[in-house]
C-alpha cells in the first residue's frame, strides 16, 4: 500500500519532532500495510519552509535510519506547499518539489476560504505541464459551503486528495460526510492519511478503506489504491468524470 501524504520527516514542520516520532510513525505505516510513503513538509504556510534541495538531503537521511532500524519503509520525497501567487516563479527557481520527481504537485489551500487567484493560478500549473492536486478539499470551510467551486476546478483539470482521518470521522460528522460525497461524486482521486504522529493525527488507513468497501464497494478502494501506485510512477491516474453535489441534499445531508 502507498501512502501519499505524511509529515513523517523529523523536526522540519509540525510532524515529526524527532528522528524517534519518525522511526515511531514508520513502524505504525507498516503495520498499516504501507510499503511506501511520500514525505509531504509543508511549505510557504506562513510558519514552516522546506525547500526542495533541503527534502531531498532529509529524505535520504530518513531512509538510511530505516534500513539500519531493519523498517520495510520507503520514503519518498514530497511537498505540501500553501498556495501563493508566486509559486510558479519557484518551482522554476527549484525551491518548489513536486511528488516523487513527478509532474503531480501538491497544493494547499487555507481551511476557511478560497484564495481569489486559486483558479487562475491551478490553471498556469497545467499550463507548465503540471497537475496539481488539492489537499484535504474536505476539509475547507468555503468548499463544504460551496461544493460547485470545487466541481469546476476538477472539471478543468485539478486533482484532490482526500485524508482518511476525514473519512474515519475524527474530523467531525460534517468533514466525515462531505468526505463521502466527494467520493461518491467522483471529486476526488486519492485517499491518503495526513499522518502528523502516533496518536491524534495517525494513518487510519486500514479502516478508511473498510468504510469506503461498506459505502462504495471493492472497486472504489482498488481505485484509490491503483492512482496512488500510478502517481508515484508518474503516469496517469483513473479520472472518472465528476458530477454536481446538489446544495439542497448537501444541506440536507447534515
Amino acid at each position: 500500500m502507498i501512502d501519499i501524504h505524511s509529515h513523517i520527516l523529523p523536526g522540519v514542520d509540525d510532524g515529526a519532532l524527532t528522528i524517534e516520532d519518525a522511526i515511531s510513525i514508520a513502524k505504525l505505516a507498516v503495520d498499516e500495510g504501507i510499503t511506501k510513503i511520500i514525505a509531504t513538509p509543508h511549505h510557504q504556510n506562513g510558519t514552516f519552509f522546506n525547500r526542495k534541495q533541503d527534502i531531498l538531503k532529509r529524505v535520504k537521511e530518513l531512509n538510511y535510519v530505516l534500513q539500519r532500524e531493519n523498517i520495510s519503509l520507503e520514503v519518498l520525497p514530497g511537498q505540501e506547499t500553501r498556495i501563493y501567487g508566486s509559486l510558479l516563479d519557484d518551482f522554476k527557481k527549484g525551491d518548489i518539489l513536486a511528488l516523487n520527481h513527478t509532474n503531480y504537485l501538491f497544493v494547499e489551500l487555507p481551511s476557511g476560504h478560497i484564495p481569489r487567484y486559486t483558479e487562475q493560478l491551478l490553471f498556469d500549473v497545467q499550463l507548465k505541464g503540471l497537475t496539481p492536486i488539492i489537499v484535504h478539499p474536505e476539509r475547507n470551510a468555503e468548499f463544504m459551503e460551496n461544493p460547485e467551486k470545487l466541481f469546476n476546478l476538477v472539471k478543468k483539470g485539478t486533482l484532490t486528495q482526500v485524508t482518511s482521518s476525514s473519512l474515519t470521522g475524527h474530523f467531525g460528522k460534517k468533514i466525515q460526510k462531505f468526505s463521502m460525497q466527494l467520493i461518491e461524486a467522483n471529486l476526488t482521486h486519492f485517499i491518503a492519511s495526513d499522518a502528523h504522529n502516533t496518536s491524534t493525527r495517525n494513518f487510519r488507513i486500514r479502516e478508511s478503506i473498510s468504510k469506503i468497501h461498506k459505502e462504495f464497494g471493492i472497486q472504489t478502494v482498488y481505485y484509490f489504491q491503483e492512482n496512488a501506485e500510478l502517481l508515484i510512477q508518474g503516469q496517469t491516474v483513473y479520472k472518472q468524470e465528476p458530477s454536481h453535489i446538489k446544495r439542497k441534499k448537501f444541506l440536507g445531508f447534515f
